[in-house]
């Protein structure tokens, strides 16, 4: 190495075949499981009881952000925007990802192919991001959702823990260095 410092090398290629397969096997999932849902779930907006009515699938186009957040006319390149940047962001987290953290590149991972499964939606659809996963109890139902949704939740819920357990370990070692 020339400057002496390998922590940089390998922070380039931490768990590569982690990162890529997880997104690799999720974006497919997410687009094989979204034409489905466009081909079979017709009409739209139209309940399919799948577990009675706790679990039904349902056909919805989803023109702005999660939870139905819309921005208006333009949510569509906004959102499209920031996927973007986000997806910039999380690429610039698993570079600075050293080998081995396993959890950590899982999760980065995850939210990266959810957020390339609802930009491949974005980009193909001008109605919106393809939803079909519709949970609750009968008039109490959850946002329709998608795989994508699915990975990005999980994968940030994840990361989330993998940062607090960073945060914990550099805690107790800033204390065990005051001792």
């Amino acid at each position: 190495m020339p400057n002496g410092n390998t922590e940089t090398v390998q922070a380039a290629n931490a768990n590569p075949w982690i990162f890529w397969c997880v997104i690799i096997v999720v974006v497919a999932l997410d687009v094989i499981t979204k034409a489905a849902a466009v081909s079979g779930l017709v009409p739209a907006y139209t309940p399919h009881e799948i577990v009675g009515n706790t679990v039904r699938f349902t056909l919805a186009y989803n023109p702005g952000a999660a939870f139905g957040f819309n921005v208006g006319p333009a949510s569509r390149w906004i959102f499209t925007a920031l996927t973007v940047v986000a997806l910039g962001v999380l690429g610039s987290l698993y570079r600075a990802t050293r080998e081995g953290h396993y959890a950590r590149v899982l999760a980065l991972a995850l939210v990266s192919a959810g957020a390339i499964g609802n930009l491949i939606d974005r980009i193909r659809w001008s109605t919106g991001v393809v939803d079909f996963i519709d949970v609750g109890i009968g008039n109490h139902r959850f946002w329709t959702f998608n795989v994508a949704d699915s990975a990005v939740t999980v994968g940030a819920i994840l990361l989330g823990w993998v940062f607090l357990q960073q945060d914990r370990e550099a805690a107790r070692i800033a204390a065990d260095n005051n001792v």
